[in-house]
C-alpha cells in the first residue's frame, strides 16, 4: 500500500508531465497556425536564364509576396548569381504557390549589398505576408522559417533567435559591405530556403532568409527601417542610391559614465574600417563607440544605416566617438556607394 509521501509524489509528477503536454501542445499550435497563415505567401522560384539554346534553369529558392498585384520579395543571391560579373539581366522564371497558381516573373531590381531583390510576378490577388519589425525581436524567441529546401514546397522549420547583430559580408562588383543585424536561428535551413520567410509567432515576416552557415546556424536580412527602405527603393525606381563611410559595426552597451551622461545604454562599436574610405579619413577607428551622428542619437546599427540616404551623400556629417575614456568630435564625408 503506497505511503501519503509516495502518492504525493506521484501525484507531482504527473503534474509535471501535464505541463510538459500543455506546453507542447501550445508551441504545436502556434508553429501551426503560424504556418497556416504564412504559407499561401511563400512561393516556390524556379530561375532561367537565357543560355545559347534559349531559357535554361539557373537555380531555385524561395520569394515572398509584397502586395496583392504581385511584387515580391527574394535574396539577390537567387535571381543574380551567387558569383560576381553574374548580371540579373534576362533572369526570369516561374513562381509556385501552394494553392496551384504558377506565374511567370522578371527581375524589378536587384541590391547585393543587403542581399535583397524585388520581383514582379504576372498576377494579382496574391496574398500579401505582413511585415514585422526585427528590431523587437529577443534572443531566445520563436521564429518559423518558411520556403522551399531543396525544391520540397512549403517546408516549415521552427527554432529560435540565436543571436542579433550579427554582421554578414556581401559584395558587389569591388565594393565590399557589411550586412548589419542579421539575425542568426537555429531554425533548420538548407539550400532553397534563401529568399523565403522568417516569421515570429503572430506569422509577420521579420527576416528573408539568406545564407546557411553550417548546422543549427541559419542566417536571416532583417526587415527594419533601413531594409524596408532599400525594398521600397527597389519596388519604385530598380535600384538603391547610398550614401557610405566604410564601415563594419555592431551594437555595445556602454559603459557606465557614458550612460550617466548620455541617459542611455547603447552605441554602435567600430569593428572594421575600410582602407582609404570617409571613416579612415575623418579619424576613425576600431573599437570606436559612436554615439552621435549627424546630430542624431545612435544606439543601434539601424539608426546609422538610415543616416546613409542618398541625401548625405558629399554633405559633411559630424560624428561624435567614445574612444577609450575620450570623446572625441570628428566630421566625415559620406560618398555614393558605387558597385
Amino acid at each position: 500500500m503506497a505511503t501519503t509521501a509516495e502518492r504525493d509524489k506521484h501525484e507531482r509528477d504527473g503534474e509535471a508531465e501535464q505541463r510538459e503536454a500543455d506546453a507542447l501542445d501550445a508551441y504545436s499550435r502556434i508553429v501551426v497556425e503560424v504556418a497556416d497563415r504564412i504559407a499561401p505567401s511563400v512561393a516556390n522560384l524556379r530561375v532561367m536564364r537565357r543560355g545559347r539554346g534559349g531559357q535554361v534553369p539557373a537555380g531555385a529558392g524561395s520569394a515572398v509576396a509584397l502586395t496583392p498585384d504581385g511584387f515580391l520579395v527574394t535574396s539577390a543571391h537567387v535571381v543574380a548569381g551567387a558569383s560576381q560579373g553574374v548580371s540579373s539581366s534576362g533572369r526570369t522564371g516561374r513562381a509556385t504557390f501552394v494553392d496551384g497558381r504558377e506565374l511567370s516573373w522578371r527581375v524589378v531590381g536587384v541590391d547585393r549589398l543587403t542581399d535583397l531583390a524585388v520581383l514582379r510576378a504576372d498576377g494579382d490577388a496574391l496574398a500579401p505576408a505582413a511585415l514585422g519589425e526585427a528590431e523587437k525581436l529577443r534572443v531566445g524567441q520563436l521564429v518559423v522559417a518558411v520556403g522551399n529546401p531543396n525544391g520540397f514546397a512549403g517546408s516549415v522549420t521552427a527554432g529560435v533567435v540565436s543571436a542579433l547583430g550579427r554582421s554578414l559580408p556581401a559584395r558587389a562588383g569591388r565594393t565590399v559591405r557589411h550586412i548589419d543585424n542579421v539575425i542568426q536561428t537555429d531554425a533548420a535551413l538548407n539550400p532553397g530556403n534563401s529568399g523565403g520567410a522568417l516569421v515570429d509567432s503572430s506569422a509577420r515576416v521579420i527576416g528573408i532568409n539568406t545564407a546557411v552557415a553550417g548546422v543549427g546556424l541559419g542566417l536571416a536580412v532583417p526587415i527594419n527601417a533601413a531594409t524596408r527602405q532599400i525594398i521600397g527603393a527597389l519596388m519604385r525606381d530598380g535600384r538603391v542610391r547610398r550614401a557610405w563611410i566604410g564601415i563594419a559595426a555592431g551594437p555595445r552597451p556602454l559603459p557606465p559614465h557614458a550612460r550617466v551622461r548620455l541617459e542611455r545604454t547603447a552605441g554602435v562599436e567600430i569593428s572594421e574600417v575600410s582602407p582609404g574610405g570617409p571613416a579612415q579619413r575623418a579619424g576613425l577607428q576600431g573599437e570606436d563607440l559612436i554615439v552621435e551622428m549627424g546630430g542624431e542619437s545612435i544606439e543601434r546599427v539601424d539608426d546609422v544605416q538610415r543616416l546613409m540616404s542618398q541625401d548625405a551623400i558629399g554633405r559633411p556629417m559630424p560624428i561624435r566617438v567614445l574612444r577609450g575614456d575620450r570623446w572625441l568630435d570628428l566630421e566625415v564625408s559620406p560618398v555614393e556607394l558605387v558597385e
